[in-house]
């Protein structure tokens, strides 16, 4: 083990004998009592060094060997701690990438201090070079949606999309004015492509199956530029996605209205049956006035705010990346919305209905987890 404390987190002592790692309440931890021996112990874990010879040079500052073994593991329990050779051969692979490695030291460090464990964070980044995403959308919401991911190391991501590029598609962070007239899926690709830190690692045997090829889809994103597609959307699309078990996360605008989820895990939490099932039992009207919706005639122009399919295209691409690295994020089963003006974001849970044909409903969801609070306490000895 080469231990270095986590450099995102900010210290700062709070008296003689406590120091605080980190700023906000949902990752700041105090580690107490410190004397001026353990404090000045704490500089040399920079991950430059491996136990053997972090106990040599404790000696100097007359700590023994079994006093830093006690403040490394609490330090360790504590989150504060990570490991700069942990994470196994995709890790490996991943830090002989120098020049990847420097585009991703920001995520590095997000993703050192949202997961506690020594070598977690680095084990998930690269563990999304081996991961399938499909974006269905390439307007404004679903093609920055699909830069975010690619950016964020996610190794392929495909966009789905018809038609030409037109002046309305154009956003900063998706689709770029050069891109107007041009097929969307071939400007998308592009715009991945361009967005990736580095080319796509090859498909493995393991990682595609007996078959070799590319690996499974590890999630889709509904992002159509139809916004009511996602808003609204149809059960028999989503059919192919249950039976296969492929998650999907719904995202877009509608009429100055951003939303996010949900997230559909299938057999686990409702899906577009269940929605449409649940819309239908609370208003009797619902059928007549999704039929005249998916039918009749439709606005020429979406009501697509720049900002808010910012906003949309931001927060979707963080809850996706956050299934993907083993969480259960808040748009899991539930939809979040923001109206504009005053774009306040309120959540709706979907439960899954009894008489869909996904299973959902009886089935326990998995755990979230949160990290919100204040900053909590541990003893270094």
């Amino acid at each position: 083990m080469h231990p270095m404390l986590k450099p995102a987190l900010r210290r700062a002592w709070r008296g003689r004998g406590t120091v605080q790692f980190g700023v906000t309440p949902a990752h700041a931890v105090k580690v107490g009592p410190m004397d001026i021996a353990t404090g000045c112990f704490l500089e040399l874990l920079d991950g430059t060094r491996g136990m053997p010879l972090l106990y040599e040079e404790a000696r100097t500052l007359d700590l023994n060997a079994r006093q830093v073994d006690t403040l490394v593991m609490r330090l360790v329990d504590a989150g504060l701690i990570d490991d700069v050779r942990a994470g196994g051969a995709p890790a490996d692979a991943l830090r002989k990438r120098a020049d990847v490695l420097e585009r991703h030291r920001p995520d590095l460090a997000s993703l050192s201090v949202v997961h506690p464990e020594p070598g977690g964070g680095m084990g998930r980044l690269a563990a999304r070079r081996s991961m399938r995403v499909q974006v269905r959308g390439a307007g404004r919401v679903g093609a920055a949606v699909a830069a975010v991911l690619s950016g964020s190391g996610v190794g392929r991501v495909e966009v789905l999309d018809g038609g030409c590029a037109e002046p309305g598609d154009v956003a900063p962070g998706g689709l770029p004015a050069s891109a107007v007239g041009e097929r969307r899926d071939m400007a998308a690709r592009q715009l991945v492509r361009r967005s990736a830190p580095g080319p796509a690692p090859r498909a493995t045997a393991a990682a595609a199956g007996q078959g070799g090829g590319e690996p499974g889809l590890s999630l889709i994103v509904v992002a159509p530029r139809d916004g009511p597609s996602a808003y609204l959307p149809d059960p028999g699309t989503a059919e192919p996605w249950i039976s296969s078990g492929t998650p999907h996360l719904y995202a877009g605008v509608i009429e100055a209205t951003g939303f996010v989820g949900p997230l559909v895990l299938p057999g686990g939490t409702a899906c577009a049956g269940c929605l449409d099932l649940r819309r239908r039992e609370r208003d009797p009207q619902w059928p007549r006035m999704l039929a005249q919706w998916q039918s009749g005639r439709r606005s020429a122009v979406q009501a697509c705010d720049l900002g808010l399919a910012t906003a949309v295209a931001g927060l979707a691409a963080a809850h996706a990346l956050a299934f993907l690295d083993g969480e259960l994020p808040m748009s899991t089963g539930t939809r979040w919305e923001a109206a504009l003006p005053l774009l306040d974001w309120r959540s709706e849970r979907i439960g899954a209905h009894l008489d869909c044909r996904c299973g959902a409903a009886g089935h326990t969801e998995g755990v979230r987890t949160s990290g919100a609070g204040t900053a909590h306490d541990t003893m270094a000895g």
